[in-house]
């Protein structure tokens, strides 16, 4: 069975255990363990426990940094290659929506490899340029900076899109 829920302090070694072998795949920025603890509240992870034993791991998660009063970035989402087509991810995703939605945030935003994944989820395509908050506080301290091979993806409710199971409103 696996749970998707908020995490906490606890988490956080099985939560190092992913996020660094992302990180050492290039596929997300590195996180240290001090940061994951610093921000325990911005997370969502996914556990997996084993029926008839005790034994919890940490199979996906996600984060969601607010960047200021408009909007948020949805960050550090993966998911154990084990656990990969169970929908975890679209659950995270779903979760951190609702998060921003109760926050009144308007835009959520993601930097991903994988933009296919947003698309369906109702985000759209956007340019790094038009993110100028996440330019200046991540993106120049980033090695890959002058050669981003990310796409920048958006949701924007004021723009109608309020369904994050991808349908317009109307």
């Amino acid at each position: 069975m696996i749970n998707i829920r908020r995490a906490t302090l606890d988490d956080v070694p099985g939560m190092m255990v992913q996020l660094n072998e992302y990180a050492r795949q290039a596929e997300i920025l590195p996180r240290t363990k001090d940061d994951v603890y610093r921000t325990i509240r911005e997370w969502v992870v996914a556990e997996k426990v084993e029926d008839g034993d005790l034994t919890q791991s940490i199979v996906g998660m996600g984060s969601l940094l607010i960047m200021w009063r408009d909007l948020a970035e949805i960050r550090s989402l993966v998911i154990d290659p084990t656990c990969q087509g169970l929908g975890l991810g679209r659950q995270i995703v779903t979760l951190l929506i609702a998060e921003a939605k109760t926050l009144n945030i308007p835009q959520l935003f993601a930097l991903t490899r994988k933009p296919g994944f947003f698309l369906k989820m109702g985000f759209q395509m956007t340019r790094l340029e038009t993110l100028p908050r996440k330019v200046h506080r991540d993106c120049v301290f980033c090695p890959r900076f002058h050669a981003c091979d990310e796409v920048a993806v958006i949701l924007n409710y004021e723009l109608g899109i309020t369904n994050y199971e991808g349908r317009r409103s109307s």
